[in-house]
């Protein structure tokens, strides 16, 4: 992956389809962007979850274009894209094919069923102990064609059906997607939900050594194609480090609330502490397609003696900032509102959990872009997008809230905003700037607990921030030849600090 800012979008919600991102990537977005994750493209991109439950995972969705679209994109801008590890849509050819003819299909033993988890049946107490990122249990009963029940597991929809990655079939339907993508030039894989993929009696079954055993195992496999693995994991912090020891790179996921807790409060400290442990094979996000998550500064789930990032009564006053700020529209799309089943996130676009304000959101996106890490900026958040009440209350799915369909017109408007161009100015600085490509610090300033500041050297050439989370003023030291230019709005930076 370029050690430069990536594009994390929908093909079809930014730009219509394959063929007008890579426009748009080339075009007017030509300087902000190294590389691009195209969100899941597979067939279709409109089922249960946004095609993350896809019914052939080896196919582009017809609507978007073709695998000649996907290369043609590719060979602007490096791509990566989503292994949907833990399941696929209750619709593939596969599960209707295992329904229609049980054990006898060609297919069963593609599909992970309660008996084969818990040969010797499950108890109250194994069951309860399983971790769940959503309401209910992960098991969903099934008729096959025969008449005959199954129990099959469904770790989050009941139209999301897991498959027995360490089965025979399974690893071979893992391996044909990795032979797709390399084939069509995919550089970089996201594993997506592989925390939950593996089933282990009598543990919690998220994030066990067996899931870490796992994950160095699919992690070779993509090694084996010269593709590249990062991890998508919500979990307890220490986690976090622990997974980034073991893969290319991981998601700091703790990085969005922790910088909504510093702009709120006012202080630093929560934030510097985590800059101080945090993994540098990140990549830093301050907005996904997904919410924002709390879980990832809370407490241990597993043991409470493991403190978190924040405190309870931190995360609470966190959550109640956000709806605050929003107006109240992310309340209708977070916890048990609009069919939201991610409990552990708040459901918001991030320019309206910093209520709009311009200065607050481009500090935001200045902490971002100097921590160490490969920065991706979610397509809303690049053009500084409003909540999508609109959307939500024809959908009534939470997550969609921060899923807007944009427009051409809308598009063209957005990138005129004073805050939009203030984005993509950093984005430029961030891509071409030498510092950044060298060592980083931490800096004291005088253990001040309302200002964090950092800076970027290498070759004598220095990228430095200072941010005043009180006043919600910053001011950015970059070097061109040796020589200074500070500034307190980045639209005044000049022409030469650009690399």
């Amino acid at each position: 992956m370029r050690n430069q800012v990536q594009l994390i979008t929908y093909a079809d919600r930014l730009a219509g389809d394959l063929a007008g991102l890579r426009e748009l990537v080339t075009g007017r977005l030509a300087d902000a962007f190294g590389g691009v994750h195209l969100l899941p493209f597979f067939d279709p991109i409109d089922g249960a979850d946004a095609g993350f439950d896809p019914i052939d995972h080896r196919e582009v969705d017809p609507r978007l274009g073709t695998w000649e679209d996907v290369e043609r994109l590719g060979a602007e801008r490096p791509i990566m894209a989503d292994l949907i590890v833990n399941h696929v849509s209750s619709r593939s050819p596969e599960f209707l094919d295992f329904l229609a003819d049980g054990e006898a299909s060609e297919h069963a033993s593609l599909f992970l069923t309660l008996d084969r988890v818990f040969p010797d049946g499950a108890d109250e107490a194994a069951l309860t102990r399983l971790y769940r990122p959503r309401p209910g249990l992960p098991l969903t009963p099934v008729t096959l064609g025969d008449r005959n029940k199954r129990i099959v597991w469904t770790t989050f929809t009941s139209e999301q059906i897991d498959i027995d990655v360490r089965s025979a079939a399974g690893r071979a339907y893992l391996d044909s997607i990795l032979d797709r993508f390399a084939m069509h030039h995919i550089e970089v894989v996201r594993l997506d939900a592989v925390g939950y993929a593996i089933k282990t009696p009598g543990t919690s079954s998220f994030m066990t050594e067996e899931t870490f055993a796992f994950i160095d195992e699919l992690t070779a496999r993509a090694h084996d194609r010269g593709i590249e693995i990062l991890v998508e994991v919500h979990s307890y912090w220490e986690k976090q480090v622990e997974i980034a020891r073991r893969v290319d790179y991981v998601y700091d996921f703790a990085l969005p609330p922790l910088v909504l807790h510093a702009l709120f409060t006012g202080n630093a400290e929560r934030l510097r502490h985590w800059c101080e442990v945090r993994p540098h094979n990140a990549v830093t996000v301050l907005d996904t397609h997904d919410g924002i998550g709390v879980i990832d500064v809370g407490p241990d789930t597993f043991d409470a003696h493991h403190l978190g990032l924040l405190d309870a009564a931190e995360i609470d006053e966190l959550v109640e900032g956000i709806h605050e700020s929003s107006h109240g529209t992310s309340r209708l799309a977070t916890g048990a509102a609009a069919s939201n089943v991610d409990l552990y996130q708040v459901n918001c676009t991030f320019f309206d959990a910093l209520g709009a304000a311009d200065e607050a959101y481009l500090i935001a996106r200045l902490v971002q872009l100097w921590l160490p890490g490969v920065p991706q900026i979610y397509y809303v958040g690049l053009l500084a997008g409003h909540n999508d009440i609109e959307l939500l209350h024809r959908t009534n799915v939470g997550r969609d809230i921060n899923r807007h369909h944009f427009t051409p017109e809308e598009i063209d408007r957005a990138l005129n905003r004073p805050v939009v161009q203030r984005l993509l100015t950093l984005l430029r600085l961030r891509n071409t700037h030498p510092a950044f490509a060298g060592a980083w610090e931490l800096l004291e300033e005088g253990h001040d607990e309302g200002v964090i500041a950092m800076r970027w050297e290498a070759d004598g050439e220095t990228a430095r921030l200072r941010v005043d989370l009180v006043e919600r003023r910053y001011a950015v030291t970059v070097t061109a030849n040796g020589e200074e230019h500070t500034v307190t709005d980045v639209a005044d930076l000049p022409a030469a600090v650009f690399g």
